[in-house]
């Protein structure tokens, strides 16, 4: 590991307990703070979600200014038990319909800053169990007391069922040794790939946004390329339950991750965007064939209408 990344783990990495939320409260001095929850058919979960961020930290103390799930169109009653529970809901179709949606968490969160307004945004995914406040106040406190801090990932246990450290296959699999080979100052993040972090909107603005699964490495990476490694951190949230994916949809989001890697090392595109995987049929075994997410959305501060918001 490198000196840089030994030094930065000592004095970027914390704890949730490490910042009551009195002190949040105190070091927030006007700085609002949204919270974002991307959902795609999440009714089992998102509703205790938003319940527990309303309870904890809009009610019994003033620290989440807005709490927006941004719905992706799902066929369930995501939308219904999201506003239930006091979110605000808002259907991805709807912002920004100039530009016609294309599928993924990473378009959801892109289009997520035109219809939020904190000075500090928070990602949270929707499919979280057992979900804890300390997964919002955790990753937002850096950026309340530290003006150095930019951008902040949670780290976590990931159990795999019920064993524990087993959770998060394409992070070991594929993210980290990517990392480690190609952005050695970022082999220090515990998560790379976790679905809960918070940036200030100034830096969110200026990073392009990979469409799909390749999100959270392009935001990472593009983040250090920005501010560099000491304006970034990570908080040990505890223990992190979610519904986990088959092998093959791991299998879709390793090659997007790939992608995304690999546009960033040349900025050039693969030469064939697609990735072939086998089902058993009745008669063998039957090759399906599932494009690479390929698309990636400029800076929102490119976009015309976020500009004319920020001017109102």
């Amino acid at each position: 590991m490198l000196d840089e990344v030994e030094r930065w783990l000592a004095t970027r990495s914390w704890s949730a307990a490490d910042r009551p939320l009195s002190a949040l409260v105190a070091a927030k001095r006007g700085t609002t703070v949204s919270v974002v929850l991307p959902a795609l058919d999440e009714e089992a979960t998102v509703g205790e979600i938003v319940r527990v961020i309303r309870r904890e930290l809009m009610e019994r103390v003033p620290l989440v200014d807005e709490l927006v799930v941004v719905d992706s169109g799902s066929t369930d009653r995501t939308g219904e038990v999201a506003a239930a529970a006091g979110a605000r809901v808002v259907h991805r179709d709807e912002v920004l319909p100039r530009i016609p949606a294309l599928p993924g968490k990473g378009e959801v969160l892109w289009r997520s800053l035109m219809v939020t307004r904190g000075d500090v945004v928070c990602f949270v995914d929707a499919d979280l169990r057992d979900f804890s406040a300390d997964f919002v106040s955790g990753i937002v406190g850096p950026l309340l007391t530290n003006p150095q801090v930019q951008f902040v990932k949670a780290m976590y246990d990931r159990p795999l069922g019920e064993t524990a450290g087993q959770g998060g296959r394409v992070t070991e699999l594929v993210a980290r040794p990517l990392l480690n080979l190609h952005w050695p100052q970022l082999a220090g993040f515990v998560q790379p790939l976790g679905g809960e972090y918070a940036a200030r909107r100034s830096l969110l603005e200026r990073l392009p946004f990979p469409v799909g699964y390749g999100v959270e490495l392009g935001l990472l990476v593009d983040a250090l390329h920005t501010v560099g490694l000491d304006a970034l951190a990570q908080v040990d949230v505890g223990t992190r339950k979610h519904r986990h994916q088959d092998g093959q949809a791991l299998g879709r989001m390793a090659a997007a991750i790939y992608r995304t890697a690999q546009l960033r090392l040349s900025r050039g595109h693969l030469v064939r965007p697609a990735l072939t995987q086998f089902e058993r049929g009745e008669d063998g075994f039957v090759p399906r064939t599932h494009a690479v997410d390929t698309e990636e959305r400029p800076p929102m501060r490119e976009i015309d209408e976020y500009a004319a918001r920020r001017a109102a």
